[in-house]
């Protein structure tokens, strides 16, 4: 299958370098360019590309704003886009505000061409490319300051989930893996990949790293809690 992918980006140069990169690829086309949200939204209405690679700094509608758009606008369709979220400087604050959006994920945009590559397929696979351990790191240090999207209906949401659910979102958002949690919990990693989809269908969530967000957003991790 071709991974259709949509480059956004303010920088006519960077997108010319994306696009060099990702069409040498035999399973990823570009099939559209944009140099703002707003533009950005157009297209994936018009293109209908499997993955949007998104920077987040850009004059008018930022990428925060054109993922939130985008998500919203898709999701009562059977095609959603994933998007993949660029930014210059590691560990920015506006990274949070991205996932809470809807990304699926976010890269530097220094990264080597075969972790670009590999990031889109994952997304387009409907995996995050955002490491767990890696999102704590990032919600640690700036959820404190941020809003938050769900103070008043992400504790009704907890509701949903039995005891044991509860305790795989708290594993998850610490960053363990399914390996980690079947030994944290001496059952087999099988039974802990159907309590994730649970958790995940349950509250509504796309991927590992949404639910990551929402237990910190909830209370049920704290920053700076590792044990």
């Amino acid at each position: 299958m071709t991974i259709r992918v949509l480059l956004v980006d303010d920088q006519p140069l960077l997108r010319t370098g994306f696009r060099l990169i990702l069409e040498a690829e035999p399973d990823i086309t570009v099939v559209g360019q944009a140099g703002d949200g707003k533009a950005a939204q157009e297209q994936t209405r018009a293109l209908l590309p499997d993955v949007v690679l998104m920077d987040i700094r850009m004059p008018g509608v930022d990428g925060i704003e054109a993922t939130r758009r985008i998500v919203r606008e898709a999701a009562p369709s059977a095609h959603v886009p994933k998007v993949l979220v660029l930014t210059t400087f590691d560990l920015d604050e506006y990274i949070v505000e991205a996932l809470r959006s809807g990304a699926s994920g976010f890269l530097l945009k220094d990264v080597p061409p075969d972790e670009l590559v590999q990031a889109i397929r994952v997304v387009a696979a409907g995996d995050a490319i955002v490491a767990p351990s890696v999102t704590r790191r990032l919600l640690d240090r700036f959820a404190t300051r941020l809003p938050s999207a769900y103070e008043q209906a992400a504790p009704a949401r907890l509701d949903r989930l039995t005891e044991r659910e509860l305790e795989v979102l708290r594993l998850i958002a610490k960053g363990m893996s399914n390996a980690e949690i079947a030994a944290k919990l001496v059952v087999s990693e099988t039974t802990v990949k159907t309590h994730v989809g649970n958790v995940l269908t349950k509250l509504g969530l796309r991927d590992r790293v949404q639910a990551v967000v929402l237990a910190y957003e909830t209370g049920l991790i704290t920053p700076g809690a590792l044990s």
